[in-house]
């Protein structure tokens, strides 16, 4: 009994934290360009996990250190210039809508890419999840197509993930989450501090509370959002398998909708109503 009440609450803290972490990129882009935002993420999170990346390069084969890299360009980086280049237009809640499709596409990159197999049902999931995003994007669900581009950016980012997800498990399986996680942060920290230097953060007014306060939130975003949710993540598939680990999809889009309305976003019953859509299609897909 013990050992599943500490699977769920890292269960909670994990929907919770991934949840958060649109809303951090909202509060980050009051005062901070998306590519600073952006940047900043990936810096700290590369910063907080350097300590692992130290015994993860004794372990893991150098031949798989450019795996590494590139999975960590695909699955991080690239999505979150994506991301936040996205909110810039969009709120914080329909994002992290957005977001849920990411195993949807992990399905349709398998199937047509890395020869994963596919059934009805699987085919049937596609289907109810994409009707669930028509809806989503369409004007009846109160969003503009002025900003069909900016939605097209975070589908982007989702396709990105699901490559990566299966990359990973072709090429990296059998190689600890935390090793990986490590290696492709630290590793990224030197181009995050590139864009940084060559987009003129340090030149910012950086003691001033609105400039502070936007530099907070995207470290927490790294921190928190991205590096210790690695390490929760980590633990959680060791404790409670894959399976359930990857049921945090259905907790995140609701956490973000949620802080949405506090943060003053509107969030309609429709978009609820298309996200359920979306999750029963990933349910289908996944089951």
């Amino acid at each position: 009994m013990q050992d599943k009440l500490i699977n769920c609450l890292l269960f909670t803290v994990l929907s919770l934290i991934w949840g958060s972490s649109f809303l951090l990129m909202k509060i980050g882009l009051e005062k901070l360009s998306p590519y600073e935002v952006a940047a900043l993420r990936i810096l700290s999170a590369g910063i907080v996990l350097t300590p692992f990346a130290y015994k993860a390069f004794k372990q893991i084969p150098k031949n798989k250190i450019g795996f590494i890299l590139l999975s960590g360009l695909l699955g991080s980086f690239f999505p979150a210039f994506l991301f936040c280049v996205a909110e810039t237009k969009l709120s914080s809640a329909l994002t992290g809508m957005l977001n849920s499709l990411t195993p949807l596409c992990a399905v349709i990159i398998g199937t047509i890419f890395f020869r994963m197999k596919t059934n009805f049902q699987k085919v049937s999931g596609i289907l109810v999840g994409l009707v669930g995003l028509f809806f989503l994007v369409s004007p009846s669900g109160q969003l503009h197509f002025n900003n069909l581009h900016y939605i097209l950016l975070v589908i982007m980012a989702t396709i990105l993930y699901a490559i990566n997800a299966n990359f990973v498990g072709r090429t990296l399986g059998g190689i600890g989450a935390l090793n990986t996680a490590s290696i492709a942060f630290f590793l990224l920290i030197i181009p995050s501090l590139v864009i940084l230097v060559s987009i003129g953060y340090f030149s910012r007014p950086l003691n001033q509370i609105e400039v502070i306060k936007s530099t907070v939130a995207a470290c927490v975003l790294g921190t928190g959002g991205t590096a210790i949710a690695t390490i929760l993540l980590y633990r959680l598939i060791k404790r409670a398998g894959a399976l359930f680990a990857t049921m945090v999809t259905y907790g995140i889009p609701f956490v973000a909708a949620a802080w949405g309305v506090v943060y003053g976003e509107q969030v309609t019953m429709l978009e609820i109503g298309c996200l359920g859509i979306i999750l029963g299609g990933v349910y289908l897909a996944n089951r």
